[in-house]
């Protein structure tokens, strides 16, 4: 099968390597239908992560399974799949208390930006697709692999409810998702922080009411003006710099909270500011697999679209450009068609 390898900063390939197998009874094999690019991906694409010449990279895909292990009862050949970013077994404790990114069977895969991709834990990680959907839905189907459940998971984080007062630091994928998970969620006040008019076009179309484009102790200021001094009662963090988080922990009111779903890179926190302003922090690695059955619901009774923020679809063999477009800012996330 081909696959794509990372070998280097900025060195991106597509390869022919040997096709995954049922290794364990647990296991299934998926063919790729579509899979994308993550915000999370280009940290090592960039050079922020140490990475391993050949290494496979990917970790959201839909696909159909093909084979699956003896004891896999959940899933049988010809179904139409999600795939969570993590794999789970959905019977330990921290599965069952709604965390599988913390299984203690879990982990993740081999890289999912190919043509197939083995899956361990299938009956606890793999959410079939009733029926067979309409091609465009497709998207945001994909969407809920990742990027719909991370933001869904930030605003949960922060405390949203209805009613609530909420902005969102970042504009990628998870950002966009997350304010559609906000608004969703009832907040009354949605302040997108961006400065990049087509994602601040498809942050107003997801229901945010306004769009700061100023960083810094402006950005700041105009998130407080906009709500008559105070702050909003909820900041979904969707960087993971310490730009961000400083933002975040700026325009947040006191007594509020700041949900954090970017993968931390030179963040640092201040506990006497938190511990001063009764500011809560909370977040994480987003247990996808909790929320993907009501949020397919959603997708499939056309409730969300967050299929939208994929705005640029490549065929596999184009890879290294969906990249360079997401690098580069051409693009919000990219979609792959093996």
């Amino acid at each position: 099968m081909r696959a794509t390898l990372i070998d280097a900063p900025f060195e991106i390939r597509l390869a022919d390597v040997e096709d995954p197998r049922v290794e364990q009874p647990t296991d299934a094999v998926v063919r790729v239908v579509a899979s994308c690019i993550c915000g999370s991906d280009l940290w090592s694409y960039r050079g922020e992560n140490d990475v391993t010449p050949g290494t496979k990279i990917g970790h959201e895909f839909v696909g159909v399974v093909e084979d699956v292990g003896g004891s896999v009862s959940s899933v049988v050949p010809g179904d139409l799949v999600v795939a969570p970013f993590a794999y789970s077994d959905g019977t330990c404790d921290h599965c069952a208390n709604g965390v599988q990114t913390s299984c203690r069977a879990g982990g993740f895969y081999d890289g999912c930006q190919a043509e197939l991709v083995r899956v361990p834990q299938a009956d606890g990680t793999l959410v079939v697709v009733p029926g067979r959907p309409d091609d465009d839905v497709m998207p945001s189907l994909l969407a809920l692999s990742d990027v719909m459940g991370t933001g869904w998971h930030a605003a949960l984080c922060a405390g949203v409810r209805e009613g609530s007062t909420v902005a969102v630091v970042g504009d990628g994928a998870v950002g966009l998702c997350g304010v559609l998970g906000a608004v969703r969620m009832g907040a009354s006040q949605g302040i997108a922080m961006s400065r990049h008019e087509p994602r601040a076009a498809l942050a107003r179309a997801y229901g945010a009411t306004d769009v700061v484009g100023e960083r810094g102790d402006e950005g700041i200021e105009a998130v407080r003006t906009l709500t008559g001094g105070a702050g909003v009662d909820s900041v979904l963090e969707c960087v993971g710099n310490g730009a961000a988080m400083e933002q975040a922990l700026g325009a947040v009111r006191p007594g509020g909270q700041v949900g954090f779903v970017g993968v931390p890179h030179g963040v640092a926190l201040e506990p006497r500011d938190l511990f001063r302003r009764n500011v809560g922090v909370r977040g994480g690695i987003a247990p996808v697999r909790a929320y993907l059955p009501a949020l397919m619901a959603d997708v499939l009774d056309h409730s969300i679209d967050p299929g939208r923020v994929f705005d640029l679809t490549l065929p596999l063999a184009e890879v290294a450009e969906g990249y360079a477009a997401m690098h580069e800012r051409r693009a919000i996330k990219v979609l792959l068609r093996p």
